[in-house]
């Protein structure tokens, strides 16, 4: 049986569009660069892809095409993956070792948000990380002789 480290966000008051493109962007990936990644995305300076939710999305530097910086989401992304070292510690895990192996968002509750003449509806989601412990595999550049 595979340990792994766990967390759930219940109703959280972020985009569900925004969620699943930064789901995407960390899925696979080491828990301590995702960390890096999305610090950077609160300082403006790595954008996150936009791969799915991309209409009327301007280009940004790099390697990609679409990208925005969902500096609410990323926030509560932080959170939630501070949470889950936490847990894998707890469990006995090497946090080093950590890869995100599931990153989901889904929708939440439509609860009304209400306003002077019309209501509207707030926007929630369900976010769940799941990490497993993995070795790395580190980038060689032997040059052959």
């Amino acid at each position: 049986m595979i340990e792994e480290a766990k967390v759930v966000g219940v109703n959280l008051p972020i985009s569900l569009k925004e969620s699943v493109e930064v789901c995407n962007f960390i899925r696979n990936r080491n828990v301590k660069k995702v960390k890096g990644l999305l610090n950077n995305v609160l300082k403006k300076k790595v954008a996150i892809p936009y791969k799915r939710f991309n209409q009327d999305t301007p280009h940004r530097r790099g390697n990609i095409a679409s990208g925005r910086y969902p500096v609410k989401a990323v926030g509560y992304f932080l959170e939630l993956l501070n949470s889950l070292e936490a847990n894998a510690e707890n469990k006995g895990l090497n946090v080093e070792k950590l890869v995100l192996s599931f990153a989901v968002a889904n929708k939440g509750e439509r609860t009304w948000h209400y306003g002077r003449q019309k209501r509207r509806r707030t926007k929630r989601t369900h976010l769940e990380l799941r990490a497993i412990e993995k070795e790395i595999k580190e980038k060689t550049k032997d040059k052959k002789k």
